[in-house]
């Protein structure tokens, strides 16, 4: 894998190997609607009045219900895992800091950009761990959630010998 000048990773299979520190790339967008909200409460059994009520949200100074701050980070790793640039993950490991910054409401589109903030090979140095800083914006640029995940990385070695 070639990067882009200022560490932008070029479209393809993305190995440990491919990244360093600073190494980035954005996710496509997707618009989130109400059947999304809808559902992931169905999913989630989260039926709080702030995603489900229009007057609720709108009485607690929000526009118009919200949703869940977790279908958000739902929808993101859905668009980094269909995004050009394809890491090549074995694994999450897990998230945190998730923070949620302003609301995303039907009708948002959102998308990330995804940057390598540190990595280190696994124990039995087969494989790697990187952990991603994931900079979630709407349609206007707004910062609505940001957030770190662990990911098991496969090496061009290991892949190799799958």
């Amino acid at each position: 894998m070639i990067m882009e000048q200022g560490g932008a990773l070029l479209p393809g299979k993305c190995y440990y190997e491919d990244l360093s520190i600073g190494s980035f790339f954005q996710t496509g967008r997707i618009v989130v609607t109400e059947t999304h909200i809808v559902n992931f409460a169905g999913i989630s059994g989260d039926f709080f009045d702030l995603h489900m009520d229009d007057a609720f949200a709108q009485a607690q100074g929000f526009p118009k219900r919200i949703a869940h701050g977790l279908l958000g980070l739902c929808l993101v790793d859905g668009l980094k895992n269909r995004s050009e640039v394809q890491l090549q993950a074995v694994a999450s490991l897990g998230w945190k800091d998730w923070a949620f910054k302003a609301p995303i409401v039907a009708g948002d589109s959102i998308g990330a950009t995804i940057t390598t903030d540190s990595m280190r090979m696994t124990s039995k140095g087969d494989r790697g761990i990187v952990e991603l800083v994931f900079n979630v914006v709407n349609q206007d640029g707004v910062l609505v959630q940001t957030g770190r995940n662990s990911l098991l990385i496969r090496t061009r070695k290991t892949e190799c010998f799958s």
